[in-house]
């Protein structure tokens, strides 16, 4: 019964972690979103709140989850170029 308890309190702890991940995860698009709008009324922004989460949510290391890239600059700046030549 002992072992029983115990893979149920790990998979509630994985669960656990796994919705940090994920609020982590919105948190970060958020962030780029914010970035990729200035970028587009060019503005200044920074990609540091965005690295910052990406770096948070690295350490969690989820094994079924590959690692975040960090971003930069120049990502976002890129990101919006070619948004304007979909357009």
């Amino acid at each position: 019964m002992s072992v029983h308890k115990d893979l149920i309190k790990h998979a509630a702890n994985q669960n656990k972690t796994y919705q940090v991940f994920q609020e982590l995860d919105q948190q970060r698009e958020r962030y780029i979103e914010e970035a990729v709008e200035l970028c587009k009324q060019g503005l200044p922004f920074s990609t540091d709140k965005i690295n910052e989460v990406t770096n948070r949510m690295n350490k969690i290391n989820l094994r079924f989850v590959p690692t975040m890239k960090f971003v930069t600059g120049e990502m976002v700046q890129d990101y919006v170029k070619s948004l304007t030549k979909q357009q």
